[in-house]
């Protein structure tokens, strides 16, 4: 029994000096002191031993246990304290090495001259609301004066999920929705994302954007809406910026008229921009229909307004002179970086 313990003790004391892991030492560990290990058997065996013997074979039982779990303890801080070292030295840091610069992101150029436009319109009093991008043919087309039989329908080239619902061509859906509730005076712009089905290229895609104005009170006129288009304007594109008013059409304003600007890059004397006229177009406006506010529950006779809507994309391409509207989706950094 002796000789046999004495085996057991040199030769865990053996493995355990070569081990080179604390996986390895935990798999002598167990092959000597676990439950099935070797010495647990020789304890097991104690009942073949002479009652007189056992004390004796006890302690070194004992014996052995003890120099080996000490020497496992000890094997283990040992290895513990080179893989310590190791690491230490794999993650030293050289001070005298250049830092790792942390990027960071920053606004999209059509969300910088949303910022820009929301703060002219705050500025002057407005309210920013937003509506859904879904929306009912009632408010995309009805209210605004645009019929079933209506032409503008067909120009219009409308994403339609049903004979009802449809994915909204304008945003002025949200003034309609605004003037149902019947809360005056309404003074909102309303900025969102439209759609038409356009084929992509350098001017047009299915998908852009529109910042939509309202205005309805008692006594609003036409010189009001040229008052606020000219002072957007002018803190949008500059202090010089001069405003020219031409006569259009639109179903849900008359009298309508599209608004130009005098081009910031030549001031007015003709260059590439404004392709040599000295003028840029930037939005369409007119006074609120009389229908369309019949329509939506307002007294024509009581309260008027004006509407105008602004293509964020046409005015963040004029301002920051991007001669191409795809350059602001296709997520090219170089681009992107310079904003």
């Amino acid at each position: 029994m002796k000789e046999k313990l004495q085996a057991i003790r040199e030769k865990a004391m053996e493995q355990m000096g070569k081990a080179t892991s604390l996986e390895h030492l935990n798999e002598i560990r167990v092959a000597v002191l676990g439950k099935k290990g070797e010495l647990t058997q020789v304890l097991k065996s104690m009942k073949d031993v002479a009652p007189e013997d056992r004390p004796k074979v006890g302690q070194m039982v004992n014996e052995a246990r003890q120099a080996i779990e000490e020497k496992l303890e000890a094997e283990t801080a040992a290895i513990r304290r080179r893989l310590r070292e190791e690491k230490m030295k794999a993650e030293v840091i050289d001070v005298t090495l250049p830092g790792t610069r942390n990027l960071q992101g920053h606004r999209h150029p059509n969300q910088i001259a949303l910022d820009d436009l929301e703060r002219v319109f705050i500025g002057m009093g407005y309210e920013v609301v937003e509506g859904p991008e879904v929306e009912y043919d009632h408010y995309n087309f009805e209210l605004l004066n645009i019929p079933a039989n209506h032409p503008a329908k067909d120009e219009q080239d409308t994403f339609y999920i049903t004979k009802e619902i449809l994915l909204r061509t304008q945003t002025s859906p949200v003034q309609a929705r605004v003037m149902e509730t019947g809360r005056m005076p309404i003074r909102i712009i309303a900025p969102g994302r439209v759609f038409r089905s356009d084929e992509v290229d350098a001017t047009h895609s299915p998908s852009f954007h529109q910042v939509e104005g309202l205005v309805v009170d008692r006594g609003i006129t036409f010189a009001d809406l040229k008052g606020t288009l000219e002072q957007f304007a002018k803190e949008f594109f500059g202090p010089d910026t001069k405003v020219k008013f031409r006569p259009h059409h639109f179903p849900f304003t008359e009298p309508s008229a599209e608004v130009d600007v005098s081009c910031f890059k030549c001031g007015g004397k003709g260059c590439r921009m404004c392709k040599g006229s000295g003028w840029i177009e930037i939005l369409g406006c007119g006074m609120v229909h009389p229908k369309v506010l019949r329509d939506c529950g307002i007294d024509p006779e009581v309260y008027q307004g004006f509407a105008f809507g602004i293509g964020l994309e046409r005015v963040a391409l004029l301002k920051y002179e991007i001669d191409d509207m795809r350059l602001l989706y296709e997520n090219d950094v170089r681009f992107l970086r310079q904003f």
